[in-house]
Parts: C-alpha cells; sequence; structure tokens
C-alpha cells in the first residue's frame, strides 16, 4: 500500500501542467536527437545543463530523463532506414532493421521498435518504483568506508562492460579521477593542480567538460564524414505487424525487457550494454538464426526491448545510491548537482515530489513516445532529409552561449574548446570519453569517502575490509577484476562489440 500511495504522490506532481509540459518537451527532443544521425543523449543533455539554471528541479530532471529513454526510441528510426544509428544502443538494431527495411518491411520494423520499447519502458519503470524503497533502506546502512567500496566497484564496473579497449578504458578513468581534483581541497583550503590559474581554483566546470567531450568533439567527428547510405525514406507503409510478426517479437520483446532491466542496474550497464546481450541472447534462443543478419524480426525487438529498459534501469543506482552507472546518470548527478540537490537515498525523504514525480513522469513520457513514434513516423522521415552541414554550426553557437551564461565567463568556452579537441583525438585513438567523465564524477567523492572513513578509524585502512558490506563490495570488485582476466571471457567480450 506504501507503493501505491508513493505513486498517486507521483502522479501528482508529474501531471502538473508544467511537469507535463516539460516531459513532452524532453520526449520529442530525445526522439529529434535520436533521429537525427551525429547526436546522441550524452551530447544533448551536455548542451541542456545550462538551461536547468532556470527551471525547477523536478521539471529539469523529467525533461533530461525524457531525452534519455526518447532517444532509444528515436535512435531506432535512423537504424532501421538509413543504417546509420541515431545512438549507440542502436547499432544493433540497424543490423537486421535496416535489411527488413531493404525487403520492403521499414514499417512492420519501426513498429516492432516502438512496441518493444513501450512495452519494456513501462515494466522498468515499475521495477524501479518496486526497487527505490528497499534500495534506499539499504543505502542508509552505508557509511563513508561503504560508499568508497561501491564507487569503486562502479568504476571497475564501467571498465569491464564497457567496449573496446580494458587498458584504455582505465587510463581514462584515472584521468577522469586526476581532473576531478583540480581546485581547492576541502579540507586545507589549498588550490591542487590549478597552476596558478585563478580560474581553475574552483575546479574544471563540469558543464563545459562534459559539453566539450560530447558536443564538440561528436560534431568535429561527424563533419568529417562524408559517407554516402542508401535510404528508404521515401514511403513507409503497412505500420501494423502481422499476426506471425507478433507471434515471433513478443517473445523476444519479454526477453529483452528482463535482461536490460537486469543490466541496466549494474555500474557500466545501461541501454547499449542491454542491447548487445539482447542481441546475442535471441541469436542463440531463436528457431530462426540463420536469419540473423538477414532481417530477423527477433534482432529488431530484442535488442530495442533490452536498450530501453536498461535506459530507466539505470536509474536505480542513481536515485538510490547516489551513484552514477553510466556517462548519462553522470551528467544528471551534474543536473541534480546544479540544483543543490545530492543524489543518493535522502533524495527519497527530504524531496519525495522529485523522487516519485520522475518516476511517474516516465510512465507519461512512454505513453508519449509512441504516439510520437509511430503515428508521426512521417514527420521523423523526412527530418533525415535535412543537410547536417546545417545543423553544426547553430549547435556550436548554442554550446558556446550556454558555456559562457553559466558563470558569464570566456575561460569556460575556451575549456570546452579545449576539451572538444581532446574528445576529438580521444575517438580517433579509439579511447571512450564515458570513462573519464564518471571517473570526473566520482573522483572527488572516492577521495571523500575515503578521508572520512580514514578519519573515523584514525587512519587504519583495515576498516575497509572489516566492515561486511564494504568488504563484500571489495570482494566483488576483485571477483570483477578476476573474470575479465579469463582469456574466455575477454574473447566473448570482444566478439559480442564486434558482433554489433
Amino acid at each position: 500500500m506504501e507503493l501505491f500511495s508513493h505513486l498517486a504522490l507521483g502522479f501528482q506532481t508529474a501531471l502538473t501542467l508544467q511537469n507535463l509540459f516539460f516531459c513532452l518537451i524532453g520526449c520529442v527532443l530525445g526522439t529529434l536527437i535520436g533521429v537525427l544521425p551525429g547526436l546522441g543523449p550524452s551530447t544533448t543533455i551536455a548542451m541542456l545543463l545550462p538551461i536547468t539554471y532556470s527551471l525547477q528541479p523536478v521539471a529539469a530532471l523529467i525533461m533530461l530523463a525524457g531525452i534519455y529513454y526518447g532517444a532509444q526510441y528515436g535512435g531506432s528510426t535512423t537504424a532501421i532506414l538509413v543504417n546509420l544509428p541515431g545512438e549507440a544502443s542502436s547499432v544493433v538494431t540497424a543490423i537486421d532493421g535496416y535489411q527488413m527495411a531493404r525487403k520492403g518491411r521499414a514499417g512492420a520494423a519501426l513498429a516492432t521498435a516502438g512496441i518493444s520499447s513501450f512495452l519494456a519502458g513501462c515494466f522498468a519503470t515499475l521495477v524501479l518504483a518496486a526497487f527505490a524503497t528497499p534500495m534506499s533502506e539499504l543505502a542508509f546502512k552505508f557509511g563513508p568506508a561503504e560508499y568508497f567500496s561501491l564507487m569503486v566497484l562502479g568504476l571497475v564496473g564501467a571498465v569491464v562492460l564497457a567496449s573496446g579497449s580494458l587498458i584504455k578504458a582505465i587510463g581514462m578513468i584515472l584521468l577522469g579521477i586526476v581532473l576531478g581534483l583540480v581546485g581547492t581541497d576541502v579540507n586545507s583550503g589549498v588550490a591542487r593542480y590549478s597552476f596558478d590559474v585563478p580560474e581553475l581554483t574552483d575546479g574544471l566546470n563540469f558543464v563545459a567538460l562534459a559539453m566539450g567531450l560530447f558536443g564538440f568533439a561528436e560534431i568535429i567527428g561527424n563533419v568529417e564524414q562524408r559517407e554516402h547510405r542508401e535510404t528508404f525514406t521515401s514511403h513507409v507503409s503497412n505500420l501494423f505487424p502481422t499476426r506471425d510478426d507478433f507471434r515471433r517479437f513478443i517473445p523476444a520483446a519479454l526477453r529483452g525487457t528482463v535482461l536490460g532491466t537486469l543490466l541496466g542496474m549494474l555500474p557500466g550497464g545501461g541501454a547499449t550494454l542491454s542491447a548487445f546481450a539482447s542481441y546475442t541472447l535471441e541469436k542463440k534462443l531463436s528457431k530462426h538464426a540463420r536469419e540473423f543478419g538477414h532481417g530477423a524480426i527477433e534482432g529488431v525487438a530484442g535488442p530495442e526491448a533490452a536498450n530501453n529498459a536498461g535506459a530507466q534501469t539505470s536509474f536505480v543506482p542513481l536515485l538510490t545510491l547516489g551513484i552514477p552507472s553510466n556517462v548519462v546518470m553522470a551528467l544528471m548527478v551534474g543536473a541534480m548537482t546544479i540544483h543543490n540537490i545530492q543524489p543518493g537515498p535522502q533524495v527519497m525523504t527530504s524531496n519525495p515530489e522529485l523522487f516519485w514525480g520522475l518516476i511517474a513522469s516516465m510512465w507519461l513520457g512512454n505513453a508519449i513516445l509512441i504516439i510520437l513514434n509511430l503515428p508521426l513516423i512521417g514527420m521523423w522521415v523526412k527530418l533525415l532529409k535535412v543537410p547536417y552541414r546545417y545543423l553544426y554550426p547553430a549547435i556550436l553557437v548554442f554550446c558556446c552561449i550556454g558555456v559562457y551564461s553559466i558563470n558569464n565567463n570566456v575561460f569556460d568556452v575556451f575549456v570546452t574548446v579545449g576539451f572538444g579537441v581532446l574528445g576529438y583525438v580521444f575517438a580517433r585513438c579509439g579511447m571512450e570519453p564515458a570513462p573519464l567523465l564518471l571517473g570526473f564524477v566520482l573522483g572527488p567523492m572516492m577521495e571523500e569517502n575515503l578521508r572520512r572513513a580514514l578519519l573515523l578509524a584514525r587512519g587504519d585502512f583495515s576498516t575497509l575490509v572489516t566492515r561486511p558490506l564494504s568488504l563484500g563490495l571489495l570482494i566483488a570488485t576483485v571477483g570483477m577484476i578476476a573474470i575479465v582476466a579469463l582469456p574466455a571471457f575477454k574473447k566473448t567480450r570482444e566478439e559480442a562489440f564486434q558482433e554489433a
């Protein structure tokens, strides 16, 4: 009964005119940036962080959350019609979705993606609501030692479950931690790594760093691409799947929903990992395994359900423990910090309207998205014809204005440009910027909790292993490192990402 009363409070908050409006705005923007190749939720959220200053905290988080899970819907459109994923998690959808389009079944593929995403989103939000209270009660048992161990587990999980080179991912996390330590030490009041630059004594601006790594770098990378792809945007019909389609894709969507729900809650999990894992699972379980890669409808339904479920359950560790599980959640931490909200279990008790309003808005957002993605598919198809050269100048100007408006400081714009160039170099070298941002967010929190734990234990490091919860988390961390060192796991991991 307590859950129903909490949800009633959530819907009462989410259904206000202002919050409903920003939920709609977030879903529309999410679909838009998912449809347009070259943009993504991390880039868009980074660009829109300055705008959230002028919004109420609940409205701001509802809008940003709508952008995140809305992009999972919209990304499937370009993946199916253009074979160019609008969002990283839609890479898998492009494999069979594009082949279905080539066979004249683009409408069925788009409908399958939309229906699967809707079912998964509704279920994952229910899981989020059910897990919220127990997880928050567990979090109240955490002290500084437990939080430090949890953050170590989160960073190691992000490395293990990320794509690409493990060594490069570890290097990016360490670089992020170092960048997070720039500024004035809270305990001693001494400036660290500021190199006598006054603007650095307060630390690097989170928005400037995020916008540079994900906004500017993405634009630079997209401008140099001159690929020409076969598209199927002229006519999309027969949106309603056949009875045989339903018989095949519903079980795949259900399996993808469960898998995505579980993986989304893991450190380093989220939409992308869930989609990859679902495709691999469906390929092994399907009776039509030979069709995979040539237009199997299960190859569209499973990953689309998994990525949307993973996107929504990735809010569980953020809202209940205050730990971001992926780069978008790290950006959400930045948005909460802007409004002086400390992510973690205390949010549920100190600001229940925000906590439950955000959860309730996800159900409303999923209903809005199914309306936006199927009946209005013609409008999204037309947007695919907009040349990217008309978009990037406006995006760059918007980024610069947004960064400058935060502190009215030109230095922040230079920081953004510098990290934009650095992010482009990282991309060319095969190094993902996401671990860097996670390290930047979690690094100062790790340091603060470690120092608190040692202060309480009078400098005794054994406090990290004598407390049961902390010990359990550290054992899980060591277990992850041991598993990733196994040749069989390494080979499976590489094959999974190469397939996608």
